[in-house]
């Protein structure tokens, strides 16, 4: 399971450290990782086994909707596949970085079963906005019976 918030800083080769308790669970990945566009600008980092259970269950979605045809499009157009050297090191791509305004500083947050990647400046604000609605948040969470 991919949990926890890790801060760190993207180098002058776009280069990124995936935390070492993430890099175990990829690691079994033989296909390597997709990282793609996400919601609210930041960007989605999923190991290949997840993305093509994801991938599986969109393609049930009718294409006859033009917000389906939408989303599908930008998340797969956005997708790239991306392998962690042997330092961890995953490069992002400068359409990926500039979709998720990344300048240098990065937070890495495990979400279950991918990875969202935000610039730092971005995952403040956010954080700082929602907060403060998290048991609200929660309640509502709760009421679907999870």
């Amino acid at each position: 399971m991919l949990i926890g918030e890790y801060h760190h800083t993207l180098d002058e080769k776009n280069r990124l450290i995936i935390p070492s308790s993430f890099r175990q669970a990829i690691s079994r990945e033989e296909d390597g990782c997709i990282i793609t566009r996400g919601l609210d600008r930041s960007l989605l980092f999923y190991p290949f086994s997840e993305w093509q259970s994801l991938g599986n269950k969109l393609k049930n979605l009718s294409i006859n909707r033009s917000d389906v045809r939408a989303f599908l499009r930008i998340l797969f157009s956005g997708a790239h596949p991306v392998q962690p050297d042997h330092q961890g090191r995953i490069i992002i791509p400068q359409p990926l970085k500039e979709f998720a305004s990344i300048k240098e500083k990065v937070v890495i947050i495990g979400l279950i079963n991918k990875i969202e990647i935000w610039d730092e400046d971005l995952w403040s604000e956010y954080y700082q906005h929602k907060k403060d609605n998290y048991e609200q948040i929660a309640e509502t969470i709760m009421d679907l019976g999870i």
